[in-house]
């Protein structure tokens, strides 16, 4: 568990009643990644969702080459600030990430269990709504970061 006087300190927790906070605090633990260390993997099942406390992280995407399945290429596709939800598929069907994340740099987090969280959210629609506003929030901000990325790239 997670003290709720840490999530009030991200924006990301600041549209949720304390009574919310408290029941996502519970569902919380801390974690920590070193430098290189894989978050989760592209493909995999997204079972937490998680906030970037401090640090940095890399979204990778990888491509296999058809003919040869055992050649993988990565390209990095983003990044992860602190304050920044990560691991959006996890309160998205179907649950399945579709990027690799990796720390850049010694990162800490907040892991947020998903199966709990999607049950909460199904229990309180004031919540779902304030999670789903706030991961809509975050995903624009990554959308539109990659728009750039492809008009930069087309230039």
């Amino acid at each position: 568990m997670i003290s709720p006087e840490i999530l009030r300190r991200y924006p990301f927790f600041g549209v949720f009643t304390d009574e919310q906070v408290k029941s996502l605090a519970m569902i919380s633990e801390p974690l920590s990644l070193d430098k290189g260390a894989t978050l989760f993997y592209e493909r995999q099942s997204a079972d937490k969702l998680y906030i970037l406390l401090g640090g940095a992280l890399d979204l990778v995407h990888s491509v296999q080459e058809e003919r040869q399945p055992e050649n993988c290429k990565e390209y990095p596709v983003g990044e992860v600030n602190p304050g920044e939800p990560i691991g959006f598929s996890a309160i998205t069907e179907p649950y399945t990430y579709t990027a690799t994340v990796r720390a850049s740099v010694d990162s800490n987090l907040i892991e947020i269990d998903a199966d709990n969280l999607r049950k909460m959210c199904q229990n309180d629609h004031d919540l779902a709504y304030n999670v789903l506003k706030q991961v809509n929030k975050y995903l624009m901000e990554r959308l539109n970061w990659t728009r750039i990325q492809l008009a930069a790239a087309w230039a």
